[in-house]
């Protein structure tokens, strides 16, 4: 008999959290289904609105902060950045859904684990 020469398809890790694995494979140590990153922590949701940085993406969402003095709402935005694994393909005006993690850089404490691309917030 003989061997098959085809390496046998890389299975992501299962991460703790109801997500599909993604379809390709990479090799990113900051991928939480192909790498060593771990992801715990919060999760956010929110469109990505800009992706000009490499491996890095920005999502924003907006808030309501009272006002007691006047006793009124004022709308804020929140932007985060996360990191953007190979094997997720994200990209401006995707709707996707981050998971803090271990800082990865000066401003990155987030990584991107699902695209949602029929979705509007």
């Amino acid at each position: 008999m003989e061997k098959s020469k085809t390496k046998p398809e890389q299975k992501g890790r299962d991460i703790g959290i109801d997500v599909a694995q993604p379809a390709s494979a990479c090799t990113d140590r900051h991928c939480p289904f192909h790498g060593e990153l771990k992801v715990r922590g919060r999760i956010f949701s929110g469109p990505v609105i800009r992706d000009v940085v490499h491996k890095s993406t920005m999502i924003e969402f907006p808030r309501k902060l009272y006002i007691q003095k006047y006793e009124r709402f004022e709308k804020r935005r929140t932007r985060i950045k996360a990191h953007v694994p190979p094997c997720i393909d994200a990209g401006k005006g995707d709707f996707v859904r981050i998971m803090e993690t271990r800082k990865i850089s000066k401003t990155k404490s987030f990584v991107v684990i699902e695209v949602r691309k029929n979705e509007s917030p």
